[in-house]
């Protein structure tokens, strides 16, 4: 009896052992994609094709771009960060946590947006007292944030609208505002207004591309991780793929200078 208990007892610990081995392997193909809240939505569609063509996993966590680079610094294994500026990303090339130079991807577009079918839609109208709450996303984490606070400023309307200000985290919180109606209006993506989770919902505008600063989203490689992982590449590359820059252009992005 004591000789069958303990090779019973050897071969749950050979299976769990090779179990464990195949849940590493597998871990080790997963791609973690840290992305941008803006890139929210079109990266759902990115990495399901980039999937479907190659059968390599991707996982993504989205934030700020501020808040991405935080986690990345502190040595959060993600293989690539698909930031919202070039700022964040070359701040990780110095530091060497990068496997090479940020490229730009993509170039993004501001809009202003409102559930409020009947409410005026321009910069001007953001002074009206029926306009309690403007959402903007966090301008020190976020490059929407700043961009959006640009605009107001060529437009001389920090001083009268400052009070006014509410600050989402990034631009996914800065949607909820938005959507839930805490706030009457906001700044934005045009790659969420135009995603088919919100397409047809409120009314929004293009913000002028000369009032702010162009809006370069960058996207490097990460060293984060023990083992490299070669899906990690493959997914980069695919980003620069006609394929991957006609899903960047249908969410509104725009992917020539």
């Amino acid at each position: 009896m004591k000789c069958t208990h303990r090779s019973t007892i050897f071969y749950l610990v050979c299976v769990m052992l090779l179990a464990s081995c195949r849940t590493q392997e597998e871990e080790t193909k997963i791609v973690r994609v840290a992305t941008a809240a803006n890139m929210q939505f079109a990266m759902e569609q990115l990495t399901t094709t980039f999937t479907k063509n190659t059968g390599i996993p991707c996982e993504v966590v989205v934030s700020s771009s501020g808040k991405l680079y935080a986690q990345i610094r502190e040595g959060a294994p993600y293989d690539l960060f698909v930031s919202a500026d070039l700022k964040y990303p070359n701040e990780l090339h110095k530091k060497k946590l990068t496997r090479s130079a940020p490229k730009v991807y993509a170039y993004g577009q501001l809009v202003l947006w409102t559930m409020n079918d009947t409410l005026p839609l321009s910069l001007d109208q953001l002074t009206l007292n029926q306009i309690r709450h403007i959402a903007i996303a966090n301008p020190k984490t976020a490059p929407y944030g700043r961009a959006a606070k640009e605009v107001l400023k060529r437009h001389t309307l920090v001083a009268s609208v400052s009070d006014k200000l509410v600050y989402g985290e990034s631009i996914a919180q800065t949607n909820q505002f938005i959507t839930s109606g805490a706030a009457e209006i906001g700044f934005t993506s045009k790659s969420v207004v135009v995603s088919n989770e919100m397409k047809g919902k409120g009314k929004w505008v293009v913000i002028n591309n000369n009032d702010y600063s162009p809006i370069k989203q960058g996207v490097v490689l990460l060293n984060n991780r023990k083992i490299k992982n070669p899906g990690a590449q493959k997914f980069y590359d695919f980003l620069f793929t006609e394929e991957g820059k006609n899903i960047l252009q249908n969410f509104g992005y725009s992917v020539y200078e």
